[in-house]
């Protein structure tokens, strides 16, 4: 039996805006950042239907795409977004649970094992092996919340190679074990987690950047019973970690970073949502490129046409061919190119 992809596309709380927008809807080589994602999990073997949470009648607007609408293959449900992360994740995990859009129910008996896939919605350079492989690697690691994170070596080339070059450098968070992304996938049991509340708190502070959303979060870690001193000294090491990388100190973030490992904090984010949980790395690094500033959506557009293909061969040879057969009503393969359409720069939509 297959998982659900639950796809995050609201637009309440914690999303960002850009360009003064809902990202969900800026377009990429003619398609909707959503309607990338969701164009994507159709060629995934594992995933069984697509549902999409965000604002009805402008989801409904940006899937109503003919090259999208030839590549569905699985069940695709709209689901009206609610007043928060969590919520919109829950309330749509309860509607898969019944089987309805409109609405859902509580987890009871077996229910309360039945595993999802959620994802965000903006994820142009997403591809289906990446994400079957990870959902493979997380029902074997036999927990109720897995991560995925992707190594900083993987998303060098999206870096930009020279002055003049467009590209995108982003974040990473500095351990023992390497320099490592959050790749914006994540399988879990929601009705095995602990403390669902947790996820908000941490999601909306998960900028690493922002050493104020930093410090923020350190000081609620040190307040609480479950984290302590201890896992507060070790979460702020690693940050100022990160912050020495992203000015150029290399060898004082590899310094920082050795106090703290992948594994304290698998433990520790364990301990904080009082459930079962893993890290899951992978190699592929197109769903660790969410859009979250108006730069990284201007390089994706005007670097789409020659990153698609080459970063597809590369998530190829990194996870082979998809296990399964990746068939369309009517007998046409999934899309295996990228959607046609205009590319490159040009005005956001």
């Amino acid at each position: 039996m297959g998982v659900p992809a639950i796809v995050m596309a609201g637009d309440s709380r914690a999303a960002k805006a850009v360009y003064g927008q809902s990202k969900v809807y800026l377009e990429v080589a003619g398609l909707p950042l959503v309607a990338h994602v969701v164009r994507t999990l159709q060629a995934c073997p594992e995933i069984e239907s697509v549902w999409v949470v965000g604002d009805p009648g402008r989801l409904e607007k940006a899937l109503a795409n003919e090259s999208l609408e030839a590549s569905l293959c699985k069940p695709l449900y709209v689901v009206p977004q609610q007043r928060d992360l969590i919520t919109n994740a829950w309330e749509t995990y309860r509607r898969y649970l019944a089987g309805d859009p409109t609405r859902g129910r509580d987890p009871e008996g077996d229910d309360v094992d039945r595993p999802a896939l959620f994802l965000s919605g903006d994820l142009p350079l997403a591809m289906p092996e990446e994400i079957s492989s990870f959902v493979q690697q997380a029902e074997a690691a036999n927990v109720d919340y897995a991560l995925g994170l992707c190594p900083a070596e993987s998303l060098d080339v999206f870096r930009p190679s020279g002055p003049d070059e467009v590209g995108i450098t982003v974040a990473y968070f500095n351990t023992r074990d390497g320099r490592y992304r959050q790749n914006n996938l994540h399988y879990a049991r929601p009705a095995r987690i602990g403390r669902l509340d947790r996820i908000e708190e941490m999601y909306e502070l998960r900028h690493q950047r922002r050493f104020w959303n930093m410090f923020v979060l350190a000081l609620r870690l040190l307040m609480d019973r479950v984290g302590g001193l201890k896992i507060a000294v070790l979460f702020g090491m690693m940050h100022l970690a990160g912050i020495a990388d992203r000015n150029g100190h290399r060898r004082l973030a590899r310094l920082l970073g050795r106090f703290v490992t992948l594994e304290i904090n698998r433990a520790t984010i364990a301990k904080i949502l009082d459930t079962r949980f893993a890290l899951i790395v992978g190699e592929s690094g197109g769903c660790a490129l969410d859009i979250d500033t108006e730069e990284e959506y201007d390089a994706v557009r005007a670097r789409y046409d020659d990153w698609w293909p080459a970063h597809r061969a590369r998530s190829r040879a990194l996870h082979g061919e998809l296990v399964a057969s990746m068939i369309v009503p009517g007998g046409a393969a999934a899309p295996s190119e990228p959607p046609s359409g205009p590319g490159g720069t040009g005005s956001p939509s």
